[in-house]
């Protein structure tokens, strides 16, 4: 189990949809351990849940084939190198002082913009593809725009997934058999409860103690929990959380998401550069294991809590419908971000909207790597600074 999944995660690039690309080929086609039926079950559900999506069908497909111990395994395999990676360009960059001053890194600002768009894009041809569900994802960015708060993300989609219910049924989801998931209802209760709890007790603690430690936990398991969409969709919330704060400045922000780009596996693993550069600390390597614990821990009780579940929750017509509002909503929250802080922040200047261009042809018209992009983007910044 950890060398399956160790290997996907030094070799998976790309995304979440690219991710479980990686997976069926490697589980379903090459080690036959599920078949196409039941995996398509479990994309089906992380798909719906909050939180990054092909992290959560590691850990359930781990679960589902080994336990508890099997879903942990799945995940350090899967998480652990980029990770490792971004934690060691945090430490890094701490040395070189403020970021805003190297043309590399400026480059690699860039390229977030380049990523995001094709993101945008991709999204909305699947996700929007007819007029209400464009209406929704346009309200959803106006809405964001207007109100650029983790609240006003959280009202988006709340509102899209409200609209959907309303809007967009009549596609409920197939008849399907249970899957085989060896917990039952009574742990997916308490997995919830916990989950539940602790969204509560967090930010009381965090009140009652003022820890930085606990402030940082709590920040990251709430974003965790709340945020759907994936990792693309995970920048503005995570944005609004530690740089209004001071923990990391814009710069700093957007050059480690820019940075995200060129690792394999999840860009969750992004909440490990942010807790290491954290100012308030902790920081360095006791930061950014906090901030990844954080920020994946909701994603085992979210699963835990919803597999005993799915097969009967999905073959309603009233979540297939919600389900469908709330994706399109995910591609305004996503349009928003593309304006602010991302464009904002990283094209000042005609040479940058060129270089901004370049490389969205590339990702988006070539189909070139994501890291080979984000490699070109970081040199073409740094021979601009020169």
């Amino acid at each position: 189990m950890l060398a399956a999944f160790t290997r996907l995660g030094l070799t998976s690039f790309g995304g979440p949809v690219a991710h479980l690309g990686y997976f069926r080929a490697e589980l379903v086609g090459r080690r036959k351990w599920l078949d196409d039926r039941a995996f398509a079950d479990v994309v089906a559900l992380c798909q719906f849940l909050p939180g990054p999506a092909s992290s959560q069908t590691g850990i359930s497909l781990g679960l589902m084939r080994a336990g508890y111990l099997g879903a942990l395994a799945a995940w350090v395999g899967f998480t652990m190198p980029s990770a490792v990676l971004m934690t060691g360009f945090a430490l890094g960059l701490s040395r070189f002082g403020d970021p805003g001053a190297s043309g590399w890194l400026h480059g690699l600002k860039i390229v977030a913009v380049a990523v995001v768009a094709q993101a945008v894009w991709t999204m909305a041809r699947t996700l929007a593809p007819d007029r209400p569900r464009a209406t929704i994802a346009l309200a959803a960015a106006v809405l964001m725009l207007l109100w650029p708060t983790a609240y006003g993300q959280i009202a988006a989609i709340v509102v899209a997934g409200l609209v959907g219910w309303w809007l967009l049924g009549g596609g409920g989801g197939p008849d399907v058999e249970p899957l085989p998931v060896p917990i039952g209802r009574r742990a997916a209760t308490v997995s919830l409860a916990l989950l539940v709890g602790l969204l509560i007790g967090l930010p009381l603690l965090r009140a009652a103690t003022g820890s930085p430690a606990v402030a940082l936990f709590d920040t990251f398991f709430r974003v965790g929990s709340l945020v759907f969409g994936g990792g693309h969709v995970v920048l503005p919330l995570l944005q609004t959380e530690v740089v209004p704060a001071g923990w990391v400045t814009n710069e700093q922000f957007l050059a480690g998401y820019g940075a995200a780009q060129a690792v394999p596996g999840p860009l969750f693993t992004f909440s490990a550069y942010l807790g290491a550069l954290d100012a308030a600390g902790p920081n360095g390597v006791v930061g950014a294991v906090t901030a990844l614990v954080a920020m994946f821990a909701p994603a085992f009780l979210l699963v835990f809590a919803a597999l005993p579940f799915w097969s009967a929750l999905r073959g309603r017509t009233g979540v297939a419908a919600a389900l469908r509002g709330i994706n399109a909503g995910v591609v305004g929250i996503l349009l928003a971000a593309l304006y602010t802080p991302v464009w904002t922040s990283a094209i000042g200047n005609p040479a940058d909207f060129a270089l901004a261009i370049a490389a969205f042809g590339l990702l988006a018209g070539w189909r070139v790597p994501p890291w080979a992009v984000v490699v070109f983007c970081a040199v073409a910044g740094g021979v601009a600074h020169l």
